[in-house]
């Protein structure tokens, strides 16, 4: 009887079918914002690289080493790996062996119970090929913490970078600015002792001293807010020196190369990833909560040794073996367990519609940065315009005033608007590194866990 029962669970068994998941992948072919300058493919793995700065390349290099966030999500991800490969216990064997010693009801008789247990769960109904799909994804959501601890620092890093580069060059700025200033109200000073301007043209001039030495305070805080963040990414206490110091030789880094991203690279998001680990995860809930429906099977064993102690001085020992299943069948809780596997259900379209709205927001990310980019190439286009107007201005007005034809207050107006349209040109420059890092960052780019690369493709079929 015993084996028609197993012969019947195991039939039944093989129709429960793993729960089938369709996920919409789809990724425009092309992006609809595009660039117009374009240049050879850069490695997405290296992508800072791009810009060819030996001093930005070490640091990154640190703090993928020593940064210690990603060394969480390392620790985080063979955690999961040792977890998952321990996913089938459950439903291996278990033996247990126990002794003791008992009197009987009157108390006459010692006998001594040794027993050894032996219980094995089949998992039937798809239930063990359920924990190891949820023990998968956790292993890819782990992946997918861990890219996303690189892809973040990798970005912040370069943005510290060019924060501190750009509160350099606008230091170097706004130092000419405050010479220029000076100049301008020690010769406006002139002018109203000779009576030839009024109070209120110097107290303009002097607010505006003011102001530009108010926008080196700002320059300063930035630099030393992003020297010391960049500190942090790197796992240390505090910042190098020159981070925090003034560079009259500073310049943003140029970029070397611009790598042309297709769309279809947005899978690689950590978000995304996740969101698939997450629809993973559910239908293996799902798989769970539909076995649950069925009759649980596990095949149990025991074999009892009884050995008498104390009648009649005599000693008498019995050998009791039991084999057989046993069966939970779900009667009086089915009701119960048919609404949990219905909420499972629910739950993975969920997390389906999930996935779908990860790849739409990487999509919209992307090309928000490929937007900035644009805008800020077109924002430079018009200061190179304007400070051309501005260099031909100066030249102008360095002739007028050889000749004897104008004064040098009247041309420090223009040379405060030229200093302005540099400032202002550098910011547009620094608008733009910082749009790149935030495509490449759209597209998951960083380094990946080549451990977790391998064993990725060699669970795909």
């Amino acid at each position: 009887m015993a084996c028609l029962c197993l012969c019947a669970m195991s039939l039944l068994a093989g129709c429960a079918a793993p729960v089938d998941v369709k996920l919409d992948k789809e990724t425009p072919d092309l992006w609809r914002q595009q660039l117009t300058q374009k240049a050879g493919s850069a490695d997405l793995a290296q992508w800072w690289k791009s810009w060819n700065d030996p001093a930005l390349n070490a640091l990154v290099d640190e703090a993928l080493a020593q940064n210690l966030d990603v060394a969480q999500a390392v620790l985080r991800l063979r955690q999961q790996r040792l977890l998952a490969g321990a996913s089938n216990a459950t439903f291996m064997p278990v033996v247990s062996a126990g002794g003791k010693t008992l009197q009987d009801i009157a108390a006459v008789d010692s006998y001594f119970h040794a027993s050894i247990d032996v219980s094995w769960d089949l998992g039937l109904f798809g239930d063990s090929q359920a924990a190891r799909r949820s023990a998968d994804a956790g292993v890819l959501d782990a992946q997918a913490q861990l890219h996303a601890a690189r892809v973040a620092l990798v970005a912040d890093v370069v943005h510290r970078y060019l924060d501190i580069r750009q509160a350099q060059v606008q230091r170097g700025l706004a130092l000419s600015q405050q010479q220029q200033a000076q100049r301008q109200l020690e010769l406006l000073q002139v002018r109203q002792a000779q009576r030839l301007a009024d109070t209120q043209t110097l107290e303009q001039q002097q607010l505006q001293l003011r102001g530009v030495q108010a926008q080196l305070t700002t320059l300063d805080e930035a630099q030393a807010r992003a020297a010391h963040a960049l500190a942090a990414l790197l796992g240390r206490d505090r910042p190098e020196p020159q981070w925090l110091q003034a560079d009259a030789a500073a310049a943003l880094p140029q970029l070397q190369a611009i790598a042309v991203l297709p769309a279809d690279l947005l899978r690689r998001r950590p978000d995304i990833q996740s969101a698939e680990a997450a629809v993973e995860q559910a239908a293996a809930e799902v798989g769970v909560s539909r076995a649950a429906l069925y009759p649980r099977l596990t095949l149990t064993g025991s074999l009892l040794f009884a050995y008498n102690l104390t009648r009649n001085h005599r000693t008498t020992s019995d050998y009791i073996p039991m084999v057989g299943p046993q069966i939970d069948i779900p009667l009086f809780d089915w009701s119960r367990r048919r609404a949990v596997a219905d909420g499972k259900e629910l739950a993975l379209q969920a997390s389906i519609k999930a996935y779908r709205q990860a790849v739409l927001n990487g999509i919209a990310e992307a090309e928000g940065a490929l937007a900035a980019i644009a805008a800020q190439q077109q924002r430079q286009q018009a200061l190179l315009s304007a400070q051309q107007i501005h260099a031909a201005r100066d030249k102008a007005q360095a002739v007028r005033q050889k000749l004897g034809l104008s004064s040098e207050l009247t041309g420090l107006d223009n040379a405060r608007a030229s200093l302005q349209t540099q400032s202002e040109l550098a910011t547009a420059k620094a608008a733009e590194a910082l749009a790149y890092v935030a495509l490449y960052k759209a597209v998951g780019a960083a380094p990946l866990d080549e451990v977790a690369v391998v064993q990725k493709a060699e669970v795909q079929p």
